[in-house]
Parts: structure tokens; C-alpha cells; sequence
């Protein structure tokens, strides 16, 4: 298992440079502060040693755990990070909530959010700690995923990627890129690297009173899952017996295949 992680690491890092090496002052990574982006920067500041050569941008949509934000806050500033955090203000003035629509909630507070930083910053390429397991929609993602001008996300016309050859890793300058480090990971495979690794995580993800968060978000919009799993032990030997998916708690509007396609053509993580 030790082998099966070192190789999951390796190609990530190796991903993490090679964007570097194309984009540099034009790069940025996402963090939602979850699990698999945390675990993310880890493997960033493997891959510089220990430092972070580009920011980090946080979506906040107002709605997020308070978990969330204090441990971004905790985390940002003991691993030195220049952190962003990008909120879409004139949706929130005008009332945009969970309320008025997951569809519409997402979409203005995610991914407009994530526009006005991409266009605020001149950023040219993104990190995305998702993975092709967590949903059907995301198995279409490659590791280097091109955006048109307007944010799309052209899902019938994906680059060609053989044997971790990346033959379209340079985006047109009216565009930009996702770039995807951790695709071929898996929920257990996280949590076997957490553990590997010692890595801090949330609370939320561990039971208290037989419940615990698998994925996490905006509060309105996740639901616990019925566990025992205390420990991320406990965590790891549930994943291998579950059928569960890993997003079930989330509101599964959004979550339909249909809906998180039109949402990801859009420009959503």
C-alpha cells in the first residue's frame, strides 16, 4: 500500500511542476479547505519543499461550516500561504442563497466567484484537487483541461492524454486551464495519504453522535451520513466495505449528472 501511495504522490507531484514549469506567475490553486485540497497543498509544498510559490484562492460563499473558516484561517497562516479569498458581492447584496436554487446558489457564488478572480487576477491556469471517482461527471476530466474564453468547459472535445503524455498542456491566451494533480486518486486513497502523512483535516469529517460529513461545503447544503468513524482508521476500514457514495450528503439537485454537467460546462469545479 506504502509502494501504491509513493506512486499516486510521485505522478502528482510531477504533474504540480509541470504546470508550474508552463504557468508560473499565472497559476493558482483552489481550496476549499476539504480533505483532497488540503491534501493538495500538501503535495505542492512537497513539490517546491515546503514552500508555496503561488496563491491560494478561497470561494467563499458566505454559506461555508465555520469549521471551514477557521480552519482556513489557522491553516493559511502557519503554513505561510498567500491566501485569496474571492466572494461574488453583488450576488450576495442582491439575496443570493441556497433557497433561491442550488442551481442558481452554485452558479453565482462559485463559479461567477471564480470568474471575477480568474479575470481580477489574470490567472492563466488553476489546481483542482478533484478526482474521477467522486462523480460520473468529473471521470470525463483530464489532467490538464482546457477553458474557453467564456469559462466553458468543452466535454465533447477533450484533449488527448496516453500514458500521462499531456499533448495539450498550453491553453490559447484568451483562455485558460484546470489542472487536475489528483484525478486518479481515490476517496481511500485520501485518507490512507492523510494518515500516511499525518495531515490535519477538518472535524466535521469524523462521527460525533453516530453521524459524520463525507464531503463538505456550503452548511445548507450538505448532510451528514450514519457512522461510527471516530478515527481515520475507522474512517478507511468504512470506505472498504461501503457502497455508499462519497457525495450522498450533498443536495442532490445539483448533484444529478444532468445538472453537474450544465454546471461544469459552465465553468463549476
Amino acid at each position: 500500500m506504502a509502494k501504491y501511495l509513493e506512486k499516486l504522490e510521485s505522478e502528482s507531484i510531477y504533474i504540480i511542476r509541470e504546470a508550474y514549469w508552463l504557468y508560473k506567475d499565472k497559476l493558482a490553486c483552489l481550496w476549499s479547505c476539504g480533505k483532497d485540497s488540503t491534501a493538495l497543498i500538501h503535495l505542492i509544498r512537497k513539490a517546491f519543499f515546503g514552500s508555496v510559490p503561488f496563491p491560494m484562492v478561497h470561494l467563499d460563499t458566505s454559506f461555508k461550516f465555520q469549521e471551514i473558516y477557521k480552519f482556513r484561517d489557522e491553516y493559511a497562516k502557519k503554513w505561510g500561504l498567500k491566501l485569496i479569498v474571492s466572494k461574488n458581492q453583488a450576488a450576495l447584496k442582491k439575496g443570493m442563497c441556497p433557497e433561491k436554487g442550488r442551481y442558481e446558489c452554485c452558479n453565482a457564488l462559485k463559479t461567477d466567484a471564480l470568474k471575477q478572480v480568474i479575470q481580477d487576477m489574470g490567472f492563466k491556469a488553476l489546481f483542482l484537487a478533484i478526482r474521477r471517482d467522486e462523480h460520473s461527471i468529473r471521470a470525463k476530466e483530464r489532467y490538464f483541461s482546457p477553458r474557453t474564453k467564456d469559462f466553458k468547459w468543452g466535454y465533447f472535445d477533450q484533449p488527448l492524454e496516453m500514458w500521462h503524455q499531456f499533448y495539450k498542456s498550453q491553453n490559447p491566451d484568451d483562455s485558460h486551464a484546470r489542472i487536475h494533480p489528483m484525478l486518479s486518486w481515490r476517496e481511500i486513497d485520501i485518507w490512507r495519504y492523510i494518515k500516511k502523512e499525518n495531515l490535519p483535516v477538518i472535524s466535521l469529517y469524523f462521527s460525533e453522535k453516530n453521524k459524520r460529513f463525507r464531503s463538505i461545503g456550503c452548511e445548507r447544503c450538505c448532510e451528514p451520513v450514519i457512522s461510527k468513524a471516530n478515527t481515520i482508521d475507522k474512517i478507511i476500514k468504512e470506505l472498504e466495505c461501503t457502497d455508499t457514495a462519497e457525495r450522498s450528503g450533498r443536495c442532490q439537485d445539483k448533484e444529478q449528472p444532468f445538472m453537474m454537467q450544465k454546471l461544469r460546462s459552465l465553468g463549476y469545479m
